[in-house]
């Protein structure tokens, strides 16, 4: 199983088409199908994690702005945390986006995610075109700007909607380390 699980990474290159993400209830979905021909936005972001916390109404606000023309998800990897767990996140930090699992860390894997929070913009064909920090708010962990200088994920998503390659298609992200979990 994990070498097929490997072909199809290999064989992907870079695409997600057809990837197997979970609901919270656990049913199998593919998230390029479910983006019924837009572009679409994963946030890897984890319930522990101060950072990704702090980014709530970040997100909500591009979510908010972009939300019509742009499919995002919020994508848990921890496979220890339950349906209930990440429906009390969600409450608890008022995210109106919704959410899948990835137990397996397929989708970490193709967004080359390693880090929450941290997005991974895609293509309406699933291509990815941009993955990393959401702005330069954290410059260390533990360390925060006043404010961001610089907003990457916007910039992709503007590049991303006039079809055009981001300017900038990979950046380090700061937060919490995706390998703890697996």
């Amino acid at each position: 199983m994990r070498l097929f699980a490997l072909i199809v990474l290999l064989l992907s290159n870079g695409v997600l088409f057809g990837q197997p993400a979970q609901s919270l209830e656990g049913k199998t979905i593919d998230l390029s199908q479910e983006a019924a021909g837009r572009p679409f936005v994963l946030v890897f972001i984890r319930s522990d994690c101060p950072i990704s916390n702090r980014y709530s109404p970040v997100l909500q606000a591009l979510h908010r702005q972009y939300g019509g023309r742009v499919a995002f998800w919020l994508v848990y990897a921890d496979r220890d945390e339950t349906q209930a767990s990440i429906e009390e996140h969600l409450r608890r930090y008022a995210f109106g986006i919704p959410a899948v699992r990835d137990p397996k860390q397929t989708l970490v894997k193709l967004s080359e995610a390693r880090v929450t929070p941290e997005a991974a913009v895609f293509s309406a064909n699933g291509k990815l075109m941009y993955h990393g920090r959401i702005d330069n708010w954290y410059e260390s962990f533990g360390h925060a700007r006043p404010a961001p200088t610089t907003h990457e994920l916007r910039d992709a998503l503007e590049a991303v909607l006039a079809g055009r390659l981001p300017n900038v298609t990979a950046t380090r992200a700061v937060g919490c380390y995706l390998a703890d979990l697996r």
